[in-house]
């Protein structure tokens, strides 16, 4: 019997070209526990110990971010970006 695991985003993210492409796809999404889910995928795919040691926040702490319905202060998002080498860019809508 053939096992089904379930779908985890973190696996296809090898590559810092896709990691940015997947936050900026999910960041353009209304709904923002979209894109807090997609930075756990991607903060999951790198590391989530070595984000820890980057921001100096705890791992725990890093889990509980990016759980849906949860609002971490704007600091917190811009520590993760930084650390995983991606930086947040704002440009004229239509």
């Amino acid at each position: 019997m053939m096992e089904i695991r379930e779908f985890d985003p973190a696996r296809y993210l090898d590559d810092d070209e896709i990691m940015a492409e997947y936050l900026t796809a999910c960041l353009e999404d209304p709904d923002p526990d979209v894109f807090l889910a997609a930075l756990g995928d991607v903060a999951k795919a790198r590391g989530i110990t070595q984000l820890a040691k980057d921001t100096g926040l705890g791992r725990e702490s890093l889990y509980k971010t990016f759980q849906a319905g949860k609002k971490p202060q704007f600091e917190t998002i811009l520590k993760i970006t930084k650390a995983l080498g991606v930086t947040l860019a704002v440009k004229a809508g239509n």
